[in-house]
């Protein structure tokens, strides 16, 4: 991982009818040295023609309910004027938005954040500012590393762009301390291990951005094939989740829900684990059941794919298959070694069908992973892990 700051710094337009909300963000990204903010606008209509007018702009953050022209209008537009543009949806947490933002997922935006359900919850939330810096910063990474394009590199500055006439909050945004630089894996070899010596006996699936679609895209496949118990932690907050639950059981004959605390685990049963809250798996007698914990986050989350992958390990004795999925960070990593330490396989999404390389990468360069595939190679791999214990 490199220590030099990227330059020029990642061009971002901000795009939401309250000018408020477009100043607050505005704030918090440009506290970053390594974010700039070229565009800030006030419905879908100016954002499709700052993107027309602006080629450099990478990534956008998108309000979805808004006058003129609203967010899940703009986005294909967005997509076909710039195919390689990074779009976060931006809503409140309602049941409503949520599946809109899951259905902006489906059309190509590449991630999702929760806006503060007020300003006073918005200037005085760490989590918000720290992931929507994040968020920023590991998707416009991805793009100039999916384009070749180097981090560091001579760039001059374009002036930034505005339709509207941007109102600042009286309060001052508190600066976000900057996070460690997402890691690019593009140069790190890939290094594979033969795959576990345990038959599974209960498949663990991990992701963060990206990862809803990868989910569908891996459950339109395996439907209801599996017949060990499933268990997921996508990076995401409650609401979402719910929504998250209900579609992937679309898919598999209504066969998934969020886990609930004292569940008992059963087989061919997908389990999500809820948001805001740790998901782990623990034995009383001889029954394993779901455990729901709202301890310390890890890795910046919770859920935390880490202590789930972890919990896993010791109930199952190592007879885990994990599989993980794209995402930004490195959750999952430490999980993951304690799995193949036991004897279980670890799978990873890889790098060209990832939106972030993060939680795949660095689990591919650090010596657990069996196999690094292709999305669409996943599920069959992992039917052939169940069921003949094949690669």
């Amino acid at each position: 991982m490199s220590s030099a700051a990227i330059t020029p710094p990642i061009r971002v337009m901000i795009v939401d009818d309250s000018a408020i909300i477009r100043g607050l963000e505005t704030r918090i990204l440009e506290a970053d040295k390594e974010i700039e903010v070229v565009a800030s606008v006030s419905d879908g209509l100016r954002a499709v023609k700052a993107v027309e007018q602006d080629e450099t702009i990478e990534v956008v953050v998108l309000d979805i309910e808004m006058p003129v022209m609203d967010g899940l209008t703009a986005l294909p537009k967005l997509i076909a004027a710039r195919p390689d543009i990074k779009v976060i949806m931006s809503s409140t947490l309602t049941l409503q938005n949520a599946d809109i933002s899951l259905k902006a997922l489906s059309m190509g935006a590449a991630d999702y954040i929760p806006k503060p359900s007020s300003m006073t919850g918005a200037s005085g939330s760490q989590d918000f500012r720290h992931d929507l810096v994040e968020k920023v910063r590991a998707l416009g990474v991805a793009r100039r590393h999916h384009a070749g394009v180097p981090l560091i590199s001579a760039a001059p500055k374009k002036s930034r762009i505005e339709f509207t006439k941007r109102e600042r909050p009286k309060a001052e945004a508190p600066a976000v301390k900057p996070g460690p630089r997402p890691a690019v894996y593009k140069d790190k070899p890939i290094v594979l291990r033969e795959k576990g010596k345990l038959m599974p006996s209960v498949l663990a699936i991990g992701g963060s951005t990206g990862g809803p679609q990868a989910l569908f895209d891996l459950f339109g496949t395996l439907r209801d094939s599996i017949k060990i118990p499933i268990l997921i932690t996508q990076h995401m907050p409650p609401t979402f989740t719910t929504i998250l639950a209900e579609r992937i059981g679309r898919l598999t004959g209504d066969n998934c829900a969020e886990g609930v605390d004292g569940e008992v685990v059963k087989e061919g049963r997908i389990y999500l684990a809820p948001g805001d809250f740790h998901m782990k798996v623990v034995v009383e007698g001889s029954v394993k059941k779901i455990k729901l914990e709202q301890s310390a986050p890890e890795n910046f989350c919770r859920p935390a794919v880490d202590p789930m992958f972890r919990t896993l390990n010791e109930v199952y004795s190592g007879r885990v298959l994990g599989v993980i999925l794209t995402g930004m960070g490195s959750d999952g990593f430490f999980g993951s070694k304690d799995v193949v330490e036991s004897g279980g396989t670890i799978v990873a999404q890889d790098d060209k069908t990832s939106v972030v390389w993060g939680m795949p990468g660095v689990v591919a360069t650090g010596g657990l992973c069996t196999a690094v595939l292709p999305l669409k190679d996943i599920a069959p791999t992992v039917q052939r892990l169940v069921v003949g214990g094949e690669a």
